[in-house]
């Protein structure tokens, strides 16, 4: 296997008296999806946060392209937060702009080019996406899946070689739900990102996975491929997987 994209080595993270990770290790690897399970409030949200710079974490490393990101200040981030684009789970779009605006915020942000590449930049990711033509619209006039797509597509106009998704499917329909994975699936074959996938929904998960990693007890309890993932002999695994997610709670 090639030299891990990202790195966590030696995390801990606490709030007060509440510890998130303790020694938490996980290498993710360029080109695939990995996607982060485990049960409610076990931490897998901070996980990528503290990829980005969003949150620190009280001792160890978090590396990002060979780089230690844990002890880089606002600045010094930049140049990682440009190779690196995250999904929230809210979609976070800007209500009082429209598709268009939305979507060339963080290119005018990183000064990606001239208004002309920015524009041909925004059809080509709302054309990824499967929303040819809605420039011109405002978040409120989109459906919940059509938003959640119009913020992919704003993910991923800047090019990153990681995309950190948040919950991405939460909240959607069946058909949505379908479209989402399926753009997942394609990104990763069109332009070979790094998915990190935040999830607790275990059919997603199976249909997108390279590999799992699952939170437990304040560390990486699992990590392996689907396949690995079914054929465990850990019964606290295989409750998760049937459904059986309060038996995760610490």
């Amino acid at each position: 296997m090639s030299e891990p994209i990202i790195e966590f080595i030696g995390v801990d993270k606490a709030f007060g008296d509440k510890v998130i990770y303790k020694n938490l290790n996980l290498s993710v690897y360029p080109s695939e999806t990995l996607c982060i399970i485990g049960g409610s409030g076990v931490g897998k949200s901070v996980m990528i946060k503290m990829l980005v710079g969003l949150l620190r974490p009280d001792r160890g490393r978090v590396l990002a392209f060979g780089q230690d990101v844990s002890s880089m200040n606002d600045i010094e981030l930049l140049p990682i937060r440009r190779r690196i684009a995250m999904l929230f789970q809210s979609g976070a779009l800007f209500d009082s702009l429209t598709v268009k605006e939305n979507i060339q915020y963080p290119l005018i942000e990183h000064k990606w080019g001239t208004q002309i590449e920015m524009d041909q930049r925004t059809t080509e990711a709302l054309e990824m996406v499967g929303l040819p033509g809605v420039e011109s619209l405002k978040p409120s006039e989109l459906s919940g899946g059509m938003r959640k797509r119009v913020a992919l597509a704003r993910a991923i106009a800047v090019k990153p070689e990681v995309l950190l998704y948040d919950e991405p499917t939460t909240g959607l329909d069946p058909i949505s739900i379908r479209r989402i994975n399926g753009m997942i699936k394609r990104l990763q074959a069109q332009i070979g990102v790094t998915s990190m996938v935040v999830t607790h929904e275990m059919p997603s998960v199976f249909t997108i996975a390279d590999r799992i990693a699952m939170v437990k007890n304040h560390a990486i309890a699992f990590v392996g491929t689907p396949e690995e993932a079914k054929s465990s002999s850990e019964s606290w695994l295989q409750d998760f997987i049937a459904g059986g997610e309060g038996v995760l709670a610490d």
